[in-house]
């Protein structure tokens, strides 16, 4: 969604900004910051009229494990007094984004129709850098209608040798 990203951008960048010191620290806790935001029930308590930004903090803090650093409770202060809990999920995003960039990595997603073992893995690692021209963070997540084969997402690039993918293509050459 385009205007939550929108809306993310700037707090991301901000907090990327203020937090070079420990970056890989204050993901931990933007990270889980998210998660709780992701909660239907706290997105509706966050957003009553009855209810005080203070109260709405106190909540929030006090479900993080462990607790908050101080950067973070003014953060999330921030946050919240501008009424954009339902963001947080898509500002850690960015933030992780901004994160790996620096580091010169990238994200990939494996979508697979089978689990990969931790050598295959491996393998399949170092063809992607290859393929991508940098390292990545790979995570893998099951999809059984690939059939087989493997999809890659990376950023916007994607990369499909799914038996799935090659029927699709199969069916298209057939029917043309």
């Amino acid at each position: 969604m385009a205007e939550l990203a929108t809306l993310a951008r700037p707090y991301a960048e901000a907090l990327f900004k203020a937090a070079q010191a420990d970056v890989p620290a204050t993901f931990e806790w933007l990270e889980a910051l998210a998660v709780i935001a992701g909660n239907e029930q706290l997105l509706q308590f966050a957003d009553n009229p009855k209810v005080t930004n203070e109260q709405v903090l106190d909540v929030i803090a006090g479900s993080t494990k462990p607790a908050l650093p101080e950067q973070g409770r003014n953060f999330l202060r921030v946050v919240i007094e501008n009424g954009r809990v339902a963001v947080l999920p898509e500002i850690a995003q960015q933030f992780r984004a901004l994160m790996t960039a620096q580091q010169g990595t990238s994200d990939a997603v494996v979508y697979s129709a089978y689990p990969i073992d931790g050598a295959a893995l491996t393998d399949l690692a170092g063809v992607l850098e290859k393929r991508f021209g940098r390292p990545l963070n790979l995570q893998v997540e099951l999809q059984p209608e690939l059939i087989g084969g493997v999809r890659v997402v990376v950023g916007d690039e994607v990369l499909d040798t799914s038996v799935k993918a090659r029927l699709e293509q199969m069916k298209v050459a057939l029917t043309a």
